[in-house]
Protein backbone atom coordinates (compact mmCIF):
# COMPACT_ATOMS: atom_id res chain seq x y z
CA UNK A 1 0.00 0.00 0.00
CA UNK A 2 1.61 3.30 -1.01
CA UNK A 3 2.49 5.86 1.60
CA UNK A 4 0.23 8.91 1.48
CA UNK A 5 1.84 12.26 0.97
CA UNK A 6 2.66 13.95 4.24
CA UNK A 7 2.08 10.87 6.39
CA UNK A 8 5.56 9.36 6.55
CA UNK A 9 6.65 11.49 9.49
CA UNK A 10 3.31 11.50 11.30
CA UNK A 11 2.86 10.03 14.74
CA UNK A 12 0.95 6.75 15.26
CA UNK A 13 -1.91 8.73 16.82
CA UNK A 14 -2.13 10.95 13.75
CA UNK A 15 -2.08 7.85 11.51
CA UNK A 16 -4.96 6.30 13.48
CA UNK A 17 -7.15 9.42 13.33
CA UNK A 18 -6.41 10.00 9.63
CA UNK A 19 -7.17 6.35 8.83
CA UNK A 20 -10.47 6.54 10.71
CA UNK A 21 -11.49 9.66 8.78
CA UNK A 22 -10.44 8.13 5.47
CA UNK A 23 -12.28 4.90 6.26
CA UNK A 24 -15.54 6.81 6.72
CA UNK A 25 -15.08 8.66 3.42
CA UNK A 26 -14.35 5.39 1.61
CA UNK A 27 -17.55 3.86 2.95
CA UNK A 28 -19.62 6.85 1.81
CA UNK A 29 -18.10 6.79 -1.69
CA UNK A 30 -18.65 3.03 -2.11
CA UNK A 31 -22.28 3.28 -0.96
CA UNK A 32 -23.03 6.20 -3.32
CA UNK A 33 -21.46 4.49 -6.34
CA UNK A 34 -23.15 1.12 -5.89
CA UNK A 35 -26.51 2.60 -4.83
CA UNK A 36 -26.58 4.88 -7.88
CA UNK A 37 -25.66 1.97 -10.13
CA UNK A 38 -28.39 -0.29 -8.70
CA UNK A 39 -31.22 2.10 -7.91
CA UNK A 40 -30.95 4.50 -10.87
CA UNK A 41 -28.90 2.83 -13.60
CA UNK A 42 -30.27 -0.72 -13.56
CA UNK A 43 -34.01 0.12 -13.71
CA UNK A 44 -33.37 2.56 -16.58
CA UNK A 45 -31.44 -0.06 -18.56
CA UNK A 46 -34.17 -2.65 -18.00
CA UNK A 47 -36.91 -0.19 -18.95
CA UNK A 48 -35.17 0.86 -22.19
CA UNK A 49 -34.58 -2.75 -23.16
CA UNK A 50 -34.62 -3.54 -26.87
CA UNK A 51 -35.16 0.08 -27.80
CA UNK A 52 -31.42 0.71 -27.53
CA UNK A 53 -29.11 0.14 -30.46
CA UNK A 54 -27.19 -2.67 -28.74
CA UNK A 55 -28.85 -3.49 -25.40
CA UNK A 56 -26.59 -6.48 -24.76
CA UNK A 57 -23.49 -4.24 -24.90
CA UNK A 58 -25.09 -1.77 -22.46
CA UNK A 59 -26.04 -4.60 -20.09
CA UNK A 60 -22.58 -6.18 -20.22
CA UNK A 61 -21.01 -2.79 -19.61
CA UNK A 62 -23.30 -2.29 -16.60
CA UNK A 63 -22.34 -5.70 -15.23
CA UNK A 64 -18.58 -5.16 -15.75
CA UNK A 65 -18.79 -1.81 -13.97
CA UNK A 66 -20.72 -3.39 -11.10
CA UNK A 67 -18.05 -6.08 -10.69
CA UNK A 68 -15.29 -3.46 -10.76
CA UNK A 69 -17.19 -1.44 -8.16
CA UNK A 70 -17.73 -4.39 -5.82
CA UNK A 71 -14.09 -5.55 -6.05
CA UNK A 72 -12.79 -2.01 -5.58
CA UNK A 73 -15.15 -1.35 -2.68
CA UNK A 74 -14.08 -4.51 -0.86
CA UNK A 75 -10.42 -3.57 -1.24
CA UNK A 76 -11.01 0.01 -0.11
CA UNK A 77 -13.01 -1.03 2.96
CA UNK A 78 -10.21 -3.45 3.91
CA UNK A 79 -7.71 -0.60 3.84
CA UNK A 80 -6.10 -1.28 0.48
CA UNK A 81 -6.02 0.54 -2.83
CA UNK A 82 -7.05 -0.84 -6.25
CA UNK A 83 -4.82 -0.88 -9.38
CA UNK A 84 -5.85 2.58 -10.57
CA UNK A 85 -4.48 2.72 -14.12
CA UNK A 86 -5.82 -0.65 -15.29
CA UNK A 87 -9.27 -0.20 -13.78
CA UNK A 88 -9.60 3.40 -15.01
CA UNK A 89 -8.68 2.26 -18.52
CA UNK A 90 -11.26 -0.56 -18.35
CA UNK A 91 -13.97 1.85 -17.21
CA UNK A 92 -13.19 4.29 -20.02
CA UNK A 93 -13.50 1.44 -22.54
CA UNK A 94 -16.90 0.57 -21.04
CA UNK A 95 -17.77 4.27 -21.27
CA UNK A 96 -17.05 4.37 -25.00
CA UNK A 97 -18.89 1.10 -25.66
CA UNK A 98 -22.05 2.19 -23.82
CA UNK A 99 -22.16 5.58 -25.54
CA UNK A 100 -21.95 3.80 -28.89
CA UNK A 101 -24.55 1.17 -27.94
CA UNK A 102 -27.40 3.24 -26.46
CA UNK A 103 -28.37 4.82 -29.78
CA UNK A 104 -29.73 8.24 -30.63
CA UNK A 105 -33.02 7.80 -28.80
CA UNK A 106 -31.48 7.14 -25.36
CA UNK A 107 -28.34 9.24 -25.67
CA UNK A 108 -29.42 11.76 -23.04
CA UNK A 109 -31.67 9.45 -20.99
CA UNK A 110 -31.00 7.63 -17.72
CA UNK A 111 -30.65 4.43 -19.75
CA UNK A 112 -27.29 5.84 -20.76
CA UNK A 113 -26.15 5.24 -17.19
CA UNK A 114 -22.50 6.22 -17.86
CA UNK A 115 -23.49 9.91 -17.80
CA UNK A 116 -24.12 10.04 -14.09
CA UNK A 117 -22.86 6.77 -12.66
CA UNK A 118 -19.44 6.19 -14.17
CA UNK A 119 -17.81 9.18 -12.47
CA UNK A 120 -18.40 7.61 -9.04
CA UNK A 121 -16.63 4.41 -10.08
CA UNK A 122 -13.74 6.42 -11.49
CA UNK A 123 -13.55 8.13 -8.09
CA UNK A 124 -13.33 4.73 -6.36
CA UNK A 125 -10.57 3.30 -8.53
CA UNK A 126 -8.52 6.52 -8.19
CA UNK A 127 -8.96 6.83 -4.41
CA UNK A 128 -6.02 8.55 -2.66
CA UNK A 129 -4.35 9.27 -5.95
CA UNK A 130 -3.63 12.91 -6.88
CA UNK A 131 -6.71 14.99 -7.73
CA UNK A 132 -5.23 15.75 -11.16
CA UNK A 133 -5.58 12.06 -12.01
CA UNK A 134 -9.33 12.20 -11.44
CA UNK A 135 -9.62 15.45 -13.40
CA UNK A 136 -7.71 13.92 -16.32
CA UNK A 137 -9.90 10.80 -16.40
CA UNK A 138 -13.09 12.88 -16.16
CA UNK A 139 -11.79 14.98 -19.04
CA UNK A 140 -11.35 11.76 -21.05
CA UNK A 141 -14.90 10.77 -20.07
CA UNK A 142 -16.18 14.17 -21.29
CA UNK A 143 -14.25 13.79 -24.55
CA UNK A 144 -15.75 10.34 -25.17
CA UNK A 145 -19.20 11.78 -24.53
CA UNK A 146 -18.60 14.69 -26.90
CA UNK A 147 -17.43 12.33 -29.68
CA UNK A 148 -20.54 10.20 -29.14
CA UNK A 149 -22.80 13.25 -29.26
CA UNK A 150 -21.23 14.35 -32.55
CA UNK A 151 -21.35 10.87 -34.08
CA UNK A 152 -25.00 10.50 -33.10
CA UNK A 153 -25.72 13.78 -34.86
CA UNK A 154 -26.85 15.61 -31.71
CA UNK A 155 -25.08 18.85 -32.64
CA UNK A 156 -27.94 21.30 -32.24
CA UNK A 157 -27.37 24.11 -29.73
CA UNK A 158 -29.90 22.54 -27.35
CA UNK A 159 -28.11 19.17 -27.52
CA UNK A 160 -24.72 20.74 -26.94
CA UNK A 161 -26.14 22.65 -23.97
CA UNK A 162 -27.54 19.42 -22.56
CA UNK A 163 -24.11 17.85 -23.08
CA UNK A 164 -22.41 20.68 -21.17
CA UNK A 165 -24.96 20.47 -18.34
CA UNK A 166 -24.55 16.67 -18.10
CA UNK A 167 -20.75 16.89 -17.98
CA UNK A 168 -20.80 19.65 -15.38
CA UNK A 169 -23.55 18.16 -13.24
CA UNK A 170 -22.18 14.62 -13.16
CA UNK A 171 -18.55 15.58 -12.56
CA UNK A 172 -18.60 18.35 -9.95
CA UNK A 173 -20.04 16.30 -7.08
CA UNK A 174 -17.56 13.37 -7.40
CA UNK A 175 -14.67 15.85 -7.63
CA UNK A 176 -15.96 17.68 -4.55
CA UNK A 177 -16.28 14.41 -2.61
CA UNK A 178 -12.82 13.27 -3.73
CA UNK A 179 -11.11 16.56 -2.81
CA UNK A 180 -13.14 16.97 0.37
CA UNK A 181 -12.24 13.49 1.63
CA UNK A 182 -8.56 14.15 1.00
CA UNK A 183 -8.76 17.53 2.74
CA UNK A 184 -10.64 16.17 5.76
CA UNK A 185 -8.17 13.29 6.13
CA UNK A 186 -5.22 15.68 5.98
CA UNK A 187 -6.89 18.04 8.47
CA UNK A 188 -7.67 15.18 10.86
CA UNK A 189 -4.07 13.97 10.59
CA UNK A 190 -2.66 17.43 11.28
CA UNK A 191 -4.92 18.04 14.27
CA UNK A 192 -4.20 14.61 15.71
CA UNK A 193 -0.47 15.16 15.22
CA UNK A 194 -0.69 18.51 16.99
CA UNK A 195 -2.66 17.02 19.87
CA UNK A 196 -0.20 14.13 20.17
CA UNK A 197 2.72 16.58 20.24
CA UNK A 198 1.04 18.63 22.98
CA UNK A 199 0.38 15.49 25.02
CA UNK A 200 3.99 14.36 24.53
CA UNK A 201 5.28 17.69 25.81
CA UNK A 202 2.94 17.50 28.81
CA UNK A 203 4.06 13.93 29.53
CA UNK A 204 7.72 14.95 29.34
CA UNK A 205 7.06 17.85 31.70
CA UNK A 206 5.24 15.59 34.17
CA UNK A 207 8.06 13.04 33.98
CA UNK A 208 10.64 15.75 34.62
CA UNK A 209 8.66 17.03 37.62
CA UNK A 210 8.34 13.51 39.03
CA UNK A 211 12.06 12.91 38.50
CA UNK A 212 12.84 16.13 40.36
CA UNK A 213 10.61 15.14 43.27
CA UNK A 214 12.23 11.69 43.38
CA UNK A 215 15.72 13.24 43.30
CA UNK A 216 14.83 15.55 46.18
CA UNK A 217 13.37 12.67 48.19
CA UNK A 218 16.45 10.54 47.49
CA UNK A 219 18.74 13.42 48.52
CA UNK A 220 16.83 13.74 51.79
CA UNK A 221 17.18 9.99 52.41
CA UNK A 222 20.88 10.03 51.57
CA UNK A 223 21.48 12.99 53.84
CA UNK A 224 19.49 11.47 56.69
CA UNK A 225 21.30 8.14 56.35
CA UNK A 226 24.76 9.53 56.99
CA UNK A 227 24.00 12.72 58.91
CA UNK A 228 23.46 11.11 62.31
CA UNK A 229 26.66 9.05 62.23
CA UNK A 230 28.80 11.92 60.89
CA UNK A 231 27.37 14.38 63.40
CA UNK A 232 28.10 12.02 66.29
CA UNK A 233 31.69 11.48 65.11
CA UNK A 234 32.24 15.19 64.56
CA UNK A 235 30.91 16.07 68.02
CA UNK A 236 33.04 13.40 69.68
CA UNK A 237 29.99 11.58 70.97
CA UNK A 238 30.93 8.41 69.05
CA UNK A 239 34.12 6.44 69.23
CA UNK A 240 35.30 5.12 65.83
CA UNK A 241 36.83 2.13 67.64
CA UNK A 242 33.44 1.14 69.04
CA UNK A 243 32.02 -1.90 67.25
CA UNK A 244 28.49 -0.50 67.37
CA UNK A 245 29.63 2.78 65.80
CA UNK A 246 31.45 0.90 63.07
CA UNK A 247 28.33 -1.17 62.36
CA UNK A 248 26.29 2.03 62.07
CA UNK A 249 28.89 3.51 59.72
CA UNK A 250 28.90 0.38 57.55
CA UNK A 251 25.10 0.39 57.48
CA UNK A 252 25.05 4.08 56.53
CA UNK A 253 27.57 3.48 53.74
CA UNK A 254 25.62 0.49 52.42
CA UNK A 255 22.38 2.44 52.36
CA UNK A 256 24.11 5.38 50.70
CA UNK A 257 25.45 3.07 48.02
CA UNK A 258 22.04 1.54 47.43
CA UNK A 259 20.22 4.87 47.36
CA UNK A 260 22.71 6.24 44.84
CA UNK A 261 22.19 3.12 42.69
CA UNK A 262 18.43 3.86 42.57
CA UNK A 263 19.02 6.68 40.10
CA UNK A 264 20.99 4.54 37.63
CA UNK A 265 19.24 3.73 34.35
CA UNK A 266 19.71 -0.04 34.12
CA UNK A 267 17.56 -2.92 32.80
CA UNK A 268 17.13 -4.53 36.25
CA UNK A 269 17.13 -1.85 38.99
CA UNK A 270 16.52 -4.21 41.94
CA UNK A 271 19.48 -6.49 41.13
CA UNK A 272 21.61 -3.43 40.43
CA UNK A 273 20.86 -1.99 43.89
CA UNK A 274 21.49 -5.32 45.60
CA UNK A 275 24.79 -5.72 43.73
CA UNK A 276 25.83 -2.26 44.92
CA UNK A 277 25.27 -3.31 48.55
CA UNK A 278 27.01 -6.65 47.94
CA UNK A 279 30.02 -4.92 46.33
CA UNK A 280 30.43 -2.70 49.39
CA UNK A 281 30.28 -5.73 51.69
CA UNK A 282 32.97 -7.46 49.59
CA UNK A 283 35.18 -4.40 49.81
CA UNK A 284 34.86 -4.61 53.59
CA UNK A 285 36.21 -8.17 53.44
CA UNK A 286 32.98 -10.18 53.50
CA UNK A 287 32.88 -13.08 50.99
CA UNK A 288 29.41 -12.94 49.43
CA UNK A 289 27.60 -15.04 46.86
CA UNK A 290 24.78 -13.45 44.86
CA UNK A 291 22.36 -15.83 43.11
CA UNK A 292 19.53 -14.56 40.89
CA UNK A 293 16.77 -16.79 39.48
CA UNK A 294 14.24 -15.29 37.07
CA UNK A 295 13.74 -11.72 35.95
CA UNK A 296 12.02 -9.28 38.32
CA UNK A 297 9.09 -7.32 36.87
CA UNK A 298 9.06 -3.53 36.81
CA UNK A 299 8.86 -2.44 40.44
CA UNK A 300 8.13 0.96 41.97
CA UNK A 301 10.93 2.66 43.89
CA UNK A 302 9.21 2.19 47.27
CA UNK A 303 8.78 -1.53 46.58
CA UNK A 304 12.46 -1.89 45.66
CA UNK A 305 13.42 -0.06 48.86
CA UNK A 306 11.18 -2.33 50.90
CA UNK A 307 12.83 -5.38 49.34
CA UNK A 308 16.45 -4.17 49.54
CA UNK A 309 16.73 -2.08 52.72
CA UNK A 310 16.41 -4.93 55.26
CA UNK A 311 18.97 -6.99 53.32
CA UNK A 312 21.32 -4.00 53.16
CA UNK A 313 21.07 -3.64 56.94
CA UNK A 314 21.65 -7.34 57.50
CA UNK A 315 24.72 -7.24 55.25
CA UNK A 316 26.16 -4.41 57.32
CA UNK A 317 26.16 -6.64 60.39
CA UNK A 318 27.19 -9.88 58.64
CA UNK A 319 30.27 -11.84 59.66
CA UNK A 320 32.23 -14.64 57.97
CA UNK A 321 30.32 -15.04 54.72
CA UNK A 322 26.96 -14.26 53.13
CA UNK A 323 24.67 -15.70 50.47
CA UNK A 324 22.17 -13.35 48.83
CA UNK A 325 19.42 -14.97 46.71
CA UNK A 326 16.83 -13.31 44.48
CA UNK A 327 13.98 -15.44 43.11
CA UNK A 328 11.68 -13.52 40.78
CA UNK A 329 8.58 -14.19 38.74
CA UNK A 330 6.01 -11.99 37.02
CA UNK A 331 3.88 -11.71 40.18
CA UNK A 332 6.31 -12.30 43.05
CA UNK A 333 9.85 -11.39 44.10
CA UNK A 334 11.63 -12.97 47.09
CA UNK A 335 15.02 -11.75 48.35
CA UNK A 336 16.85 -13.78 51.01
CA UNK A 337 20.12 -13.34 52.89
CA UNK A 338 21.81 -16.09 54.90
CA UNK A 339 24.84 -15.35 57.08
CA UNK A 340 26.47 -17.13 60.05
CA UNK A 341 25.01 -16.14 63.41
CA UNK A 342 27.27 -14.38 65.88
CA UNK A 343 27.13 -12.55 69.16
CA UNK A 344 25.68 -9.10 69.06
CA UNK A 345 22.32 -7.47 68.50
CA UNK A 346 20.34 -7.23 65.28
CA UNK A 347 20.10 -3.46 65.52
CA UNK A 348 20.83 -3.06 61.82
CA UNK A 349 17.80 -5.13 60.77
CA UNK A 350 14.25 -3.81 60.60
CA UNK A 351 11.75 -5.80 62.65
CA UNK A 352 9.79 -8.57 60.96
CA UNK A 353 6.43 -7.68 59.58
CA UNK A 354 5.17 -5.78 56.57
CA UNK A 355 5.37 -2.30 55.15
CA UNK A 356 2.83 -1.87 52.39
CA UNK A 357 3.17 -4.57 49.72
CA UNK A 358 6.51 -5.94 51.05
CA UNK A 359 6.68 -8.57 53.81
CA UNK A 360 9.80 -8.97 55.99
CA UNK A 361 11.03 -11.95 58.00
CA UNK A 362 14.20 -12.17 60.15
CA UNK A 363 15.20 -15.24 62.14
CA UNK A 364 18.31 -16.54 63.91
CA UNK A 365 18.91 -19.90 65.58
CA UNK A 366 22.48 -19.66 66.94
CA UNK A 367 24.02 -20.98 63.71
CA UNK A 368 22.69 -18.79 60.93
CA UNK A 369 20.82 -15.57 60.52
CA UNK A 370 18.14 -15.54 57.84
CA UNK A 371 16.53 -12.38 56.48
CA UNK A 372 13.86 -12.43 53.78
CA UNK A 373 11.69 -9.86 52.03
CA UNK A 374 8.80 -10.79 49.75
CA UNK A 375 6.62 -8.83 47.32
CA UNK A 376 3.45 -10.21 45.77
CA UNK A 377 1.33 -8.55 43.10
CA UNK A 378 -2.10 -7.76 44.44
Amino acid sequence: MPVRAGVAGASPEAHAVADASDRGARLVAVVIALAWHLVIGLPAVLAAGPGMAAPAVVAVGWLVTALVGVATGVRLLRGGLPPARRLATALLLVDAAVFAAVGDRFLFSTANWVWGGLAWFLLLVLWQRPVRWLLAVLAAHATIALVAVVLHGATAPADLSRYAMYVYGTSTLPVAVFAGAAALTALARDRAGTAAAVLAVAAERDAAERAQVERQARLALVSGTAEEVLAALAAGDADPADEAVRRRAVLAAARLRRLIAESDDVPDPLLHELRAAADLAERNGLPIELVAVGTPPALAVDVRRGLADPLTGALAGARGWARLTVVAGPDEVVVSLVTPDHDGPDDSVAPAGGDGPVERVHERDGEIRWTQTRWRRT
